[in-house]
């Protein structure tokens, strides 16, 4: 299963004058990072960035000049996305601007049935909230020390993080039901890792006469003297 964490920065708030000024994403292949990303400063085509935004992200005009625009990094952008789920938190606001940026090229919009929002999944998790991004952090003890402010790469891999721990930790992101097989890239190159549950207890795979002989080889040695004998004869562990 691929997913995809994102990210923006922008701006203003009105996704139908405002612009991104900034993409980021995460590759999750069955909920782990592969380590692939996209990431983009762009070029918001002449559209001031409202102060306010600029306070939160830290984002200045001058910082974009000479960056690529939206429709030069859409194709590239729709690549990486394909196929995959899109994750972000209120996904909503990120949702209504990169849809509007679809539509300036004349792009089909992303569908809802596409996208999953993690502040939903929260509120719905921790009806009391707080449910932003750092305080979910918090909840979930993830280190998010180094975020001053607001950016859509470092945003998006700390959401990563939350979003695992959201649907149940990594124990449920793992889904050891038995066995799986865990698909992903490290460096460029296809990895797979095989996890399965042991089918039947050892002690179960035992003959009844294989037992017994346990049994008085346990008494012979007297529980002390065993416990020894399995550290290897180190007196101090078997106390």
């Amino acid at each position: 299963m691929r997913e995809i964490i994102f990210d923006t920065e922008t701006t203003g708030l009105d996704a139908r004058e405002d612009r991104i000024i900034e993409l980021g994403c995460i590759e999750l292949v069955n909920r782990f990072p592969t380590g692939n990303t996209f990431h983009h400063y762009i070029n918001p085509e002449g559209r001031m960035i409202n102060a306010e935004a600029e306070a939160v992200h830290g984002i200045s005009a001058a910082q974009l000049v000479g960056k690529p625009t939206f429709s030069e990094i859409a194709d590239l952008f729709l690549t990486f996305i394909d196929g995959a789920k899109l994750i972000a938190h209120n996904a909503g606001f990120d949702m209504g601007f990169i849809n509007a940026e679809f539509a300036r090229l004349g792009h089909s919009a992303v569908g809802s049935e596409r996208v999953i929002d993690t502040l939903a999944l929260a509120r719905r998790k921790h009806p009391m909230g707080p449910n932003s991004l750092d305080a979910l952090c918090r909840r979930y003890g993830i280190d998010n020390s180094h975020r001053t402010k607001h950016g859509a790469l470092l945003d998006s891999e700390l959401l990563a993080e939350v979003y695992v721990e959201l649907i149940g930790g990594k124990q449920a992101a793992l889904g050891l039901d038995g066995g799986l097989s865990q698909a992903g890239r490290r460096g460029g190159t296809e990895v797979e890792l095989t996890i399965a549950m042991r089918p039947i207890p050892l002690a179960s795979r035992l003959t009844e006469a294989e037992r017994d002989a346990h049994k008085r080889l346990v008494e012979s040695l007297g529980e002390k003297a065993l416990w020894a004998k399995l550290a290897g004869g180190n007196s101090e562990a078997a106390e």
